[in-house]
């Protein structure tokens, strides 16, 4: 059973702040752009030619944020377990939405999926099925941010490195990559294949 109810936790998050990076539990769109510029810096240069699966989309903001920066993929499939977040999502993007509960349901094959902020209020255990169904889901990898380190929280997941790599070796994960030290207690890091 998850720690606390997603669903109400976004929704009330969405009432009070609006369509906008604190209506995803974000404080702030800077470090939400600061988040998927770390995921950019891990996806390959072929993005034009490849399909990408963002998991948990919230408001499709990955994509809205490629095509600020006059980025372009082949095909972009949000997917995320509200069912609210989906509808406006699609109605921003004009993309292929999924709603689907990451951790149970089978995924569509991409090329990469990414993720940010998803796996930040996920039992370490969701986590673990969260991160395994999108990495046997993509093609070439994925890359996902998360807070980070061995703090304690009754809302907040924290992952460390020792949990990384021991997923990543069950995982037979080719190429681990990783990047942190650009926000406080967060990391971004590249499950390849």
């Amino acid at each position: 059973m998850p720690r606390i109810d997603s669903e109400k936790f976004y929704k009330a998050a969405l009432k009070k702040h609006g369509i906008s990076s604190c209506g995803l539990h974000w404080s702030s769109d800077a470090h939400q752009s600061i988040r998927f510029d770390k995921i950019l810096e891990m996806l390959e240069t072929d993005l034009q030619h490849s399909v990408l699966a963002d998991a948990g989309c919230g408001f499709g903001d990955f994509y809205l944020y490629l095509q600020a920066n006059n980025l372009h993929v082949k095909r972009y499939i949000g997917i995320d377990s509200l069912q609210e977040m989906c509808e406006i999502t699609a109605k921003k993007t004009e993309c292929e939405i999924l709603h689907a509960d990451i951790t149970k349901e089978k995924l569509p094959l991409a090329d990469y999926y990414i993720c940010s902020g998803a796996l930040n209020i996920l039992t370490p255990f969701e986590t673990q099925l969260f991160i395994r169904n999108c990495f046997e889901s993509s093609t070439k990898a994925f890359i996902f941010n998360a807070l980070y380190g061995d703090k304690e929280s009754d809302i907040y997941n924290y992952i460390n490195m020792q949990t990384l790599s021991t997923l990543a070796k069950s995982l037979h994960v080719k190429q681990l990559r990783f990047s942190e030290g650009y926000l406080e207690h967060d990391i971004t890091v590249g499950f390849f294949k």
